[in-house]
């Protein structure tokens, strides 16, 4: 959203003028009323619509502080804001309605942080924040999944306009024309360059000190990036760096050195925000979406794992451990430091922390019901990607959130150097 830059006059001073006390008053007050408005005018997107079922009880967080990732699900009878009917961006296997789940309560929740409410997302106000801006979503097939969501939850205002490059389903390119908005989603599993050894293996070669040029040569343009990446490094992997084998996870090939995940995974997200950072022109803001946990039970991926609860866990019913806990650990260490080094280039980094509430919803993976029970193929149970309308949903409600928040401090900033 653009807002008009105001020049604040009563701050100028010569050598022989000081400012009265009753101007410094009268200048508090302007920047109160301004910064006021800005809010009124984010706000103002919040109107009585029908079909937009948004809780008006609901107050933004945006103007005090308070941990919006911290928190349980609560019922949402309003939900859900669209359906599998009614929107054409659904993956066939997220598409858990049309493949016979007969149970609808997973879609009927909504996240409350602990000490504030978190509004539910407003396409109308996502739409008018992001004129004439782009956005683009940048790792695995969350990613996409997180993509085709927002489509739909925007689809009360607008369809977009394929403007891909390519037919490649991965990198697709989307235009909202009335609000001259782009959002791109680029397949990088790795987020490093990485390469499948054959055809007949789930074996990938990791190059976790080179840039994956797939989507680094694409990003520089973007005022939003958002960066997320975990599951696959959980499968059979080979370790590069500097052109040398430095180990493997899960490989089994001979005379091979098993390396930590946790040293691959690390390395990594070094490597990818090196990868934004060092871009030539960028002056976006990058955002990561933290680990998004699977909730395979009775068995792994692969031997008979499913996920069939029908409810949240309460956040006293389970807890993040393992390599759950390890691989957010490192993405938090590894967005501290590139936070850092961003901030010496003038970029933004923020973080989209959904773990927590992910870890809390066993109950919103597709399982079996992401294809047909009678299909002549061989499909687990998905206990990674999460069905649509569902949980998913929720990342927008944190993403419009924190910009709403960045709106409001750049306005301040700019207010109080201008």
């Amino acid at each position: 959203m653009k807002f008009l830059h105001m020049e604040l006059e009563c701050g100028n001073r010569t050598k022989k003028q000081t400012v009265s006390n009753i101007s410094k008053v009268v200048c508090i007050m302007f920047l109160i009323f301004t910064v006021t408005t800005a809010l009124l005018k984010i706000n103002k997107f919040k109107v009585a619509i029908g079909d937009l079922k948004e809780p008006e009880s609901l107050p933004s967080t945006s103007l005090k502080k308070c941990d919006i990732f911290s928190g349980e699900w609560v019922p949402n009878p309003e939900a859900p804001y669209y359906t599998n009917t009614t929107c054409w961006a659904i993956h066939e296997h997220q598409n858990c309605m049309k493949h016979g789940r007969p149970d609808s309560e997973f879609m009927k929740w909504r996240w409350k942080p602990n000490e504030c409410e978190l509004p539910i997302f407003n396409p109308f106000q996502f739409l008018e924040i992001m004129r004439g801006k782009s956005m683009a979503l940048v790792g695995d097939s969350l990613a996409r999944n997180h993509m085709q969501s927002m489509i739909c939850l925007l689809s009360r205002v607008e369809w977009p306009i394929d403007v891909s490059n390519t037919k490649v389903f991965s990198f697709k390119q989307w235009k909202y024309s009335n609000y001259n908005f782009t959002m791109a989603n680029y397949w990088t599993p790795h987020l490093v360059r990485a390469k499948k050894v054959d055809s007949n293996s789930a074996l990938f070669n990791v190059y976790i000190d080179e840039f994956d040029e797939t989507w680094t040569t694409h990003v520089k343009d973007f005022d939003y990036v958002i960066i997320n990446g975990g599951q696959w490094f959980l499968g059979p992997l080979v370790f590069y760096e500097k052109q040398r084998v430095v180990g493997c996870q899960h490989c089994d090939l001979d005379n091979m050195t098993h390396s930590n995940l946790y040293y691959g995974y690390r390395k990594v997200y070094n490597t990818t925000f090196k990868s934004i950072i060092s871009l030539e022109n960028f002056k976006g803001t990058i955002f990561l979406r933290t680990f998004s946990p699977s909730h395979f039970e009775n068995g792994l991926w692969n031997k008979g794992g499913n996920c069939m609860r029908t409810k949240p866990f309460r956040s006293n019913e389970t807890k993040l451990e393992g390599y759950d806990l390890e691989l957010h650990k490192i993405q938090l260490d590894e967005f501290r430091i590139a936070k850092k080094e961003g901030i010496k280039k003038g970029l933004k980094f923020m973080l989209l922390d959904t773990t927590q509430a992910m870890l809390l919803r066993p109950d919103g993976h597709p399982n079996r019901y992401g294809y047909w029970p009678n299909e002549n193929m061989t499909l687990y149970n998905d206990c990674v990607h999460w069905c649509l309308p569902g949980p998913i949903d929720t990342w927008s409600d944190f993403l419009l959130e924190m910009l709403k928040m960045e709106s409001v401090t750049s306005i301040s900033k700019n207010m109080i150097h201008s």
